[in-house]
């Protein structure tokens, strides 16, 4: 028998695939009123208002499993969890419809300036003349970032006649083909859109995205949406943006700080929002609970469960000897991710050396969740991964090779685009640590560290030493600086390191340097 604390309030029939279950007993009491009964539990279920600390899993030896209900995992120390071999589990695609439809909601309503029509009504107004809306009908709608909830707004729109545009530098030509949408660069789509809403996950890279020289490129008129991530819009620009007249008007589900009171966004009577309400319907709180609570019945019968935010369950045995790769092959899925910044058609990985002597399955599977984790708007895990390839038309090979070069152990990834190919291999030096010992043919010997540039140039005298000068005249201080190339006069590369990230702006002036041919800011 498997006892349950369910902390939070959810609803019996979102419990119901475990409430059906012989032998499962389920607790629905506060963790402060299950207190004695702690040191018993096998799982617990919450939503946002329990905190699962580090301090509660250790009242809870016997704790096997946490799952969240809803997509956020803020209130879990996934950390400690995972140290503990306590897996995570949520329900990562139970609001995308919930999402999608408030999306299209917002749109017509800002199109259609209802709820200003309405608050002028309650104020004992008739001016029918004042909200004079636009159709959807025939406009060109801009979606910036293309995963579930993007694809179902595309869905919506296309019924409503619009024509859909979208960007998402991971898309590929198939998926845009089989969605009957055009994908563009961003620079090509902004110009072109009459409406831009934007749904993609709050990254370093798209923090400040749409912003003042972006919203500038686009139609004069243009409206903006963002019922993704605060913060993805950079919110001062865009009340500039509207102020000025440039942008007609924008909704809002989301804010970089929440609650937004006072924010002077909401003064504007062009601009309309509600409070992150993108995931509140019934049906989407009913999904998720339902969804975990499967989860929850499908770990305890042994089965592998498909929403796991950290390492899943393994034997100590095997655990002791995966441990030591497990962070090497999602760094190397992470910097292939970051260096590839086009739709991926294939990603194989080979394993070499006596060291693996183990099911690799997990490696494999560690090494697509990294590199899917700042690609898609979901949680990527080593479970789902292989699942989110395949929805996005992507193979993925493993392969096993006696030839190690040398190494006691050598992983080598190849991902092939839709324009170019990469490779990386890496190796784990005991007492040493991970290592990448070869990027795109190159030689080169490095450790994989939190904030990388990396530069394929010409190999001319005085390139190191302008980038070096560059980022000193801009008192950029370098941690540590790798050189690479095949053969005297050809083409190099450098990787650099730093204590903390790159401004985008130092991107920008680094380019200047004729002689770099290809630049990848890289964050771990």
């Amino acid at each position: 028998m498997y006892r349950i604390l369910v902390a939070d309030a959810i609803k019996p029939e979102g419990l119901g695939p475990l409430s059906e279950a012989s032998n499962i007993l389920l607790i629905q009491k506060t963790v402060e009123e299950a207190a004695n009964e702690l040191d018993q539990i096998d799982a617990i279920l919450v939503r946002s208002a329990t905190k699962v600390t580090e301090d509660l899993m250790n009242r809870m030896p016997q704790l096997k499993i946490i799952a969240r209900a809803g997509v956020g995992v803020d209130n879990i120390d996934i950390p400690a969890a995972t140290k503990r071999g306590i897996v995570v589990v949520n329900a990562p695609d139970g609001n995308t419809i919930s999402t999608a439809e408030h999306t299209f909601a917002m749109m017509a309503s800002l199109m259609r300036h209802i709820p200003q029509a309405y608050a002028s009504l309650k104020n004992g107004e008739w001016k029918r003349s004042s909200y004079t809306g636009t159709e959807l009908r025939s406009k060109t709608l801009g979606i910036v970032g293309f995963g579930r909830i993007g694809g179902e707004i595309a869905k919506r729109a296309k019924v409503f006649g619009m024509e859909v545009i979208v960007f998402d530098p991971f898309l590929t030509a198939d998926r845009a083909k089989k969605m009957s949408v055009t994908s563009l660069p961003l620079d090509k789509l902004l110009p072109k859109a009459d409406i831009i809403t934007v749904h993609t996950p709050l990254t370093n890279e798209t923090r400040g995205l749409i912003n003042k020289e972006k919203l500038l490129t686009c139609k004069k008129g243009v409206y903006v949406l963002n019922c993704a991530r605060g913060g993805i819009l950079d919110e001062d620009d865009l009340y500039e943006m509207i102020v000025k007249g440039h942008v007609a008007g924008a909704a809002l589900d989301v804010f970089v700080e929440e609650p937004p009171l006072g924010h002077k966004l909401l003064e504007l009577d062009n601009v309309i929002a509600t409070p992150h309400l993108g995931a509140s319907t019934k049906e989407a709180q009913l999904n998720v609970a339902v969804q975990v609570a499967q989860e929850v019945l499908t770990y305890f019968e042994g089965n592998p469960v498909s929403s796991s935010i950290n390492l899943p369950a393994i034997s100590k045995e095997v655990f002791e000897k995966v441990q030591p790769f497990y962070q090497l092959v999602q760094q190397m899925g992470s910097i292939a991710s970051q260096c590839m910044k086009e739709g991926i058609q294939e990603i194989s990985v080979t394993y070499a050396g006596e060291s693996l002597d183990f099911d690799t399955a997990i490696l494999t599977k560690s090494l697509i969740s990294g590199f899917f984790k700042s690609r898609v708007d979901a949680s990527v895990n080593e479970v789902n991964a292989l699942l989110i390839a395949k929805e996005r038309g992507i193979t993925v090979g493993e392969k096993i090779s006696a030839d190690s070069l040398g190494y006691s152990n050598l992983i080598s990834l190849k991902v092939k685009g839709d324009n170019r190919e990469l490779t990386i291999s890496g190796t784990y030096i005991e007492n040493y640590g991970s290592r990448i010992v070869n990027l795109n043919g190159f030689k080169i010997d490095f450790h994989p560290e939190e904030n990388l540039l990396y530069i394929q140039h010409t190999d001319k005298p005085g390139v190191i030493g302008n980038v070096g000068k560059i980022l000193g005249d801009h008192e950029v201080n370098i941690a540590t600086m790798q050189v690479g190339r095949k053969e005297a006069g050809g083409e190099a590369i450098m990787v650099l390191s730093f204590d903390k990230p790159l401004s985008d702006n130092m991107k920008q002036f680094l380019k200047e340097t004729e002689e770099i041919t290809f630049m990848a800011l890289i964050s771990l």
